[in-house]
Formats: structure tokens, C-alpha cells, sequence
């Protein structure tokens, strides 16, 4: 089973881990080039992965029930609400996004201190479903 890791350990990984374990939290974006740069398998519909918090605990299973790759531009409003971050409108999702992709912490962990993502940068879209709450 894989290792579902929300955002950086810290604050936000807490909340997006409080969400997914809420249920307001039921989908999440991810850059393809994080996948491509691991040299990581796409996650797949059926498949299930070990959510953990910021101390590295499992404290969640969740089951992906659809993946879907597209260019950021194309993300849906639905996507964006079943974030369970709070955004009322793709564009407040997307410049929620931003701040986290533009980060000197994220650049770091590509090797690219200028990467920035426009219209045409693929996402991976996971929809998921929580199947156990280890709290």
C-alpha cells in the first residue's frame, strides 16, 4: 500500500489530514512532474493508500475511486469544493495551489528554485474515499 502524504508536515498537513478525516476532504491535486521526477507510478482508481500526519503516524486508509491527468487550466469547480480546503471557486482553489507550488519548499523538493505552473501544467486529479480511521 502506498504512503499518502497531504502538503509538507506542519500546519497545513494537519488540516488537510483533519479534513480527509472529517470527510469534507474526498479529492486532492498533485503535479505530474512530481510523479515523473520520482520516477512514481500513477496512483490508480482502486487503489488504496496509508494516509499519515505530520509525525509520520497512519492515522487513515483511503480508496482512490477515479485519477484523472489534465492541464491545470481545466481543473473543475467541483474538484476545487471537494478539496474540503474552503474554496468557494476555482480560481480561489488554484491561487491556494499556487502559494503551495511557488514555495521555496516545494521548489526545493523538484531541484528547481524558478518552477512555476501555468494553464498547461498537468495535474493529477485523485478522487478518494475514506475506508478507515485508525484516530
Amino acid at each position: 500500500m502506498r504512503v499518502d502524504e497531504f502538503a509538507f508536515p506542519g500546519p497545513l498537513r494537519d488540516r488537510l489530514v483533519g479534513a480527509v478525516l472529517s470527510g469534507a476532504k474526498t479529492s486532492t491535486t498533485g503535479l505530474l512532474t512530481e510523479y515523473e521526477r520520482e520516477s512514481a507510478p500513477l496512483p490508480q482508481a482502486g487503489a488504496r493508500g496509508a494516509v499519515v500526519d505530520s509525525a509520520g503516524r497512519i492515522v487513515a486508509v483511503i480508496e482512490n475511486t477515479e485519477v484523472r491527468v489534465v492541464p491545470l487550466g481545466e481543473v473543475d469547480l467541483r474538484h476545487a469544493l471537494d478539496e474540503g480546503e474552503g474554496y468557494a471557486s476555482v480560481a480561489e482553489w488554484r491561487a491556494g495551489h499556487e502559494r503551495f507550488w511557488h514555495s521555496a519548499e516545494l521548489r526545493a523538493s523538484l531541484g528547481d528554485p524558478a518552477f512555476t505552473v501555468d494553464d498547461t501544467t498537468p495535474v493529477v486529479l485523485e478522487r478518494f474515499r475514506l475506508v478507515a480511521d485508525f484516530r
